[in-house]
C-alpha cells in the first residue's frame, strides 16, 4: 500500500496539520490510514487519543516512531492500511532518509518564509541525491500551508519562483490559514463533528481539506480502488 512520507527539515512548517487533514480525509473516504507518529511533539498522537475513535478502525495512530522501530512499524500497518502516512521531525536526521525512502510519494509542506523554503529545499536535495546515487526516483511535490486567503505577500511570490526555477511540482491546492485546523488539535474529532457557530468558515475549511485530499490521490492514481464511488474522476 502507498506510503506518502511528510517532510521539512524547519520545524512549524505546517507538516503535522497536513499530515492530519489528508488522513482523515482519506479515511471519511472510506480509506484505511495509518499514521506513524515520528514527530518528539507527537501532536497526531495526542489528538488521535483525544478523539475517541471519531473515524473508527479506518483510522490508526501508531506513536512513538523512531528509527529502530519504524521498519517493524511500517511493515505492520502496510499489512493492514490503504495508505501509511508518516509525521517526521522537522530537523534532519537519519530517521528523515530512511522515511524518505520507505516512500512511494513525499509531501513537502512549505510556509511563505525563506526559512520554511531552505527547509524544503533539503528535503528536495535529499530526493535528487537518492535519483543520482542509487537511480530511486520518489515522487514529490510541495504544498503551501498557512496561506492567507486574502494576500498574497512578496514572500510567498518568492517561494513560488523558486519552485518553479527548481521545476519542484506544487499542488495547485494550498492549504488555507483556518482556524478550524489549529483548534481541531485542541478538541479532537474531524472537521465534521466541530461545532460551525463556534467555529468560524468551517465550511471553507472543510472544502479546502477535500480538495486537498483529492488532489493528493491524483499524485498516487495507482492507489485508489475502484470500488471507492466517487473516485474514479481521479484515477
Amino acid at each position: 500500500m502507498p506510503v506518502i512520507t511528510f517532510a521539512n527539515t524547519k520545524g512549524g512548517a505546517g507538516k503535522t496539520t497536513a499530515v492530519l487533514l489528508l488522513a482523515t480525509e482519506l479515511a471519511r473516504l472510506g480509506f484505511r490510514v495509518s499514521v506513524l507518529d515520528a514527530d518528539p511533539q507527537h501532536w497526531i498522537t495526542r489528538w488521535y487519543e483525544n478523539s475517541e475513535g471519531a473515524l473508527g478502525r479506518r483510522l490508526n495512530v501508531v506513536p512513538y516512531v523512531t528509527m529502530s522501530t519504524i521498519d517493524r512499524q511500517l511493515a505492520e500497518e502496510k499489512a493492514r492500511a490503504d495508505f501509511v502516512l508518516i509525521d517526521l521531525p522537522g530537523s534532519r536526521s537519519s530517521l528523515l532518509a530512511k522515511a524518505v525512502g520507505h516512500a512511494d510519494y513525499v509531501l513537502i509542506p512549505v510556509q511563505g518564509s525563506a526559512m520554511d523554503a531552505q527547509g524544503g529545499a533539503n528535503v528536495i536535495e535529499l530526493l535528487q541525491y537518492l535519483e543520482d546515487k542509487a537511480d530511486i526516483r520518489i515522487r514529490h511535490s510541495v504544498v503551501l500551508t498557512r496561506v492567507n486567503s486574502m494576500v498574497t505577500t512578496r514572500a510567498m511570490n518568492a517561494v513560488k519562483d523558486l519552485l518553479a526555477a527548481r521545476r519542484v511540482h506544487l499542488l495547485e491546492t494550498p492549504i488555507i490559514e483556518r482556524s478550524a485546523f489549529r483548534d481541531i488539535f485542541g478538541c479532537g474529532g474531524t472537521l465534521y463533528s466541530m461545532d460551525a457557530k463556534r467555529v468560524s468558515n468551517l465550511d471553507k475549511a472543510q472544502e479546502n481539506a477535500r480538495v486537498l485530499a483529492l488532489e493528493v490521490l491524483q499524485q498516487v492514481p495507482r492507489s485508489v480502488p475502484a470500488a471507492v464511488p466517487g473516485l474514479r474522476d481521479v484515477a
